[in-house]
């Protein structure tokens, strides 16, 4: 089958959206933890807080020339930017302009207190801090069970507090994705119902409904070969009620034909069906849950073996320690893979399909050398980042040295009263 540019497009949307979430939740979650660090240095003058400051501080800053900038205006920054996702979800603060053809702001406002937008930030910059919690916590256990034997008291007691530090980070962070989740997902169903409809796979309405865990079956819903499922669940994940009634993928499809319209042309998961690609929704809505309670469950396990003093010893915490910061960090790829999936066919829902999002005189030959060019590059950054993490992490942190800060306050060479 020959790629049209609208295809090509969407590759390079779905590349280029998992690429960039892949550096900004640690960016965001590490630039609060050495800040945090630093701050317990200052008022403790504890030189175990200075030495995690300056090694987190590294890696930090490694990450951050790929990422976005210091703390505050990473916040501001992804606010702005979920304000625009979530107009793309649910449309506010605007009028039509007929003469135009265009969609124009009439309220910001309205498209800054946007209900998705109010559940999806706090959801977004809570799954950050829990990846920055896993990083620490592995980074640290690592140092912990690798080093073990070689290393003096104060580094085993460093690196002991950094995992125990960072496994609380992640498990306070998890319950808090767990929360804005579930109301996320209510939020969702009232403005999205075909987006809850595909997570589920659910083709009929139901009431109550049932979650599946797990099923194995046709991509269209005909035929179910095996499923296991939590009876109740998706009726309280959709709407806060045992009992609720969720609405299934085939009325809502023909909902969406009645109110849009439908292109006689048009063929299965295409605009004029309003339907997303199920097996895709369907999946990733599982890896990421799935995967971020399997890094809740790693936290915890971090917790109990460094409990009381104690350091864990083995090969199979080397393997915890290396897969505790890829599993929030994967989970965050996927949210984002089922929040864009899920939206389709709609660039804008119910004003803009994707296909209508295509400039005009685009050539498929214009958007393959964009995707190769850009996947290219995205490919050698990745790379490079991956290279300089893996060297630093491996060389630990630095030994102490007493910060030196001249007392010449009008000396335009004196250093900045910061840890570096």
């Amino acid at each position: 089958m020959d790629l049209e540019a609208l295809d090509i497009a969407r590759w390079q949307f779905a590349i280029t959206t998992v690429y960039h979430f892949l550096f900004v939740p640690i960016t965001i979650g590490l630039s609060a933890l050495v800040a945090g660090y630093q701050t317990a240095w200052l008022r403790t003058g504890n030189e175990q807080w200075l030495r995690m400051t300056k090694f987190l501080g590294k890696l930090f800053l490694i990450n951050f020339a790929l990422g976005v900038v210091v703390h505050l205006g990473t916040l501001f920054s992804a606010y702005f930017i979920l304000a625009a996702n979530s107009f793309m979800q649910n449309p506010v603060g605007y009028d039509y302009n007929a003469e135009t053809g265009r969609a124009e702001l009439t309220d910001f406002v309205a498209v800054l207190t946007n209900k998705v937008q109010l559940v999806t930030f706090p959801h977004v910059i809570l799954a950050a801090y829990m990846t920055a919690g896993a990083f620490v916590a592995g980074v640290a256990l690592w140092h912990l069970v690798r080093g073990r034997g070689q290393q003096g008291s104060e580094d085993r007691s460093m690196y002991r507090s950094g995992a125990r530090v960072g496994a609380w980070v992640l498990l306070v962070a998890g319950l808090g994705v767990v929360v804005s989740g579930d109301v996320q997902g209510k939020v969702m169903t009232e403005v999205q119902p075909m987006k809850m409809a595909a997570a589920e796979a659910l083709y009929e309405t139901e009431e109550p409904a049932a979650f599946s865990v797990f099923t194995i079956g046709t991509p269209d819903g005909t035929t179910e070969k095996f499923s296991v499922t939590i009876p109740n669940l998706l009726s309280f994940l959709a709407t806060g009620e045992l009992d609720g009634r969720v609405e299934g993928i085939n009325p809502l499809r023909e909902q969406y034909i009645e109110t849009y319209g439908q292109d006689p042309g048009a063929t299965y998961y295409t605009a004029g069906d309003y339907t997303p690609y199920i097996p895709l929704t369907y999946w990733s809505f599982r890896f990421m849950m799935g995967l971020g309670f399997a890094g809740m469950a790693g936290g915890l396990a971090v917790l109990w073996a460094t409990r009381r003093g104690r350091a864990p010893t083995g090969a199979r915490w080397t393997w915890v320690a290396v897969g505790l910061p890829l599993m929030p960090l994967f989970a965050n790829s996927f949210g984002w893979i089922f929040t864009e999936i899920g939206r389709q066919p709609w660039v804008v829902f119910g004003l803009m399909t994707t296909e209508q999002g295509v400039s005009p005189g685009t050539t498929t030959g214009e958007v393959l050398t964009s995707l190769v060019v850009l996947t290219a590059l995205y490919g050698v950054l990745a790379a490079v980042e991956l290279k300089l993490m893996l060297t630093y992490i491996a060389k630990g942190a630095d030994p102490y040295v007493e910060p030196q800060l001249r007392d010449d306050d009008n000396d335009p060479d004196r250093p900045l009263a910061f840890a570096y």
